[in-house]
């Protein structure tokens, strides 16, 4: 028979040969836990640690048990979005992913056996190395938020898979003329930008406008809030990216005057902002003799044209 006691202070009962217990919060509400244990004493404590934590004041967190995977993922993602953070889109893809595998899971189910297996059956499906490390990582990131948050008190131990994809690549300036020869001037003007200064091609030079161009002060700027890191960047106008963006200005004003608007963006295809070019770049660099590189390349390779120039990489 189970002992009870009074209302405000709950009970311990037994289901099976494991100890729960039952309490009830400021609104009168009952909530019921279990102990895991079979001793009646680690239940006892469990009750008064509960019980202290709702007379300070502190508010009555699910339990544990019924907090599922589904809803620690959903929790990460209303983190980016409060945070504005810019992998949004990643992190919204490596959570598809993980629900197909653990959706409707206990978060406290899962262990790292479960975790290796989904990683196994990524490896079969052919995804990339690195792209089951971004799905591990943001699973890790969620389990690290709702221990932060108070809804777990632990987590299955996550390991990430090997890359062997580090990425070497770099361009010359001849082969960067070479590929430019097989694409348009605009989209060929987008890749010398990125060779000169090693701005990210798709975040920084395409979305790039007239107003952060000064031809007087001699410079280019990112402004903060812009960059991977959030600060802001200036790049001083050499006489080769000076040339460049004159040429870009020139080919803007015959733009504007034909289509009688303005146009803001310094890298467009007659007034429409360039938003990719994956495909004419894939197809320029097999034309050229250099197949298989990457518009990462470019960043690449204007870091190390930068440093032998005596520029160092901190800069």
């Amino acid at each position: 028979m189970a002992r009870r006691s009074r209302r405000g202070s709950g009970h311990i009962y037994r289901r099976g040969k494991t100890y729960w217990f039952k309490f009830f919060d400021v609104q009168g509400r009952p909530h019921w836990r279990s102990t895991g244990s079979r001793d009646r004493s680690v239940a006892e404590t469990m009750l008064r640690d509960q019980l202290s934590q709702r007379d300070r004041g502190a508010p009555v967190l699910p339990d544990p048990r019924r907090v599922s995977i589904d809803a620690i993922l959903q929790s990460l993602l209303a983190e980016y979005r409060l945070n504005a953070r810019r992998s949004q889109e990643r992190a919204d893809l490596s959570c598809r992913h993980l629900l197909r595998f653990f959706q409707g899971r206990a978060a406290v189910s899962v262990t790292g056996a479960d975790v290796n297996r989904y990683a196994d059956l990524r490896q079969q499906a052919k995804a990339a190395p690195a792209t089951i490390n971004r799905e591990l990582a943001a699973l890790r990131r969620a389990y690290r938020l709702a221990i932060r948050q108070g809804v777990l008190v632990a987590m299955p131990h996550i390991t990430t898979l090997r890359e062997d994809n580090v990425r070497t690549g770099f361009l010359d300036r001849e082969q960067i003329t070479a590929v430019c020869q097989h694409l348009s001037d605009e989209t060929s003007a987008v890749v010398r930008f990125c060779y000169f200064t090693g701005w990210r091609s798709h975040s920084e030079a395409f979305p790039l406008r007239w107003s952060q161009v000064d031809f007087k002060g001699g410079f280019v700027r990112l402004e903060p809030g812009t960059t991977k890191n959030r600060e802001g960047r200036v790049f001083p106008l050499t006489p080769e990216l000076r040339t460049l963006l004159e040429q870009r200005l020139e080919y803007t004003r015959r733009c504007e005057r034909a289509q009688g608007q303005i146009i803001p963006h310094v890298f467009h295809r007659k007034g429409r902002p360039i938003k990719a070019m994956r495909r004419s770049w894939k197809t320029a660099c097999k034309n050229a003799g250099v197949p298989g590189r990457l518009l990462h390349d470019l960043r690449r390779s204007a870091v190390r044209n930068l440093e032998r120039a005596g520029v160092s990489r901190s800069v």
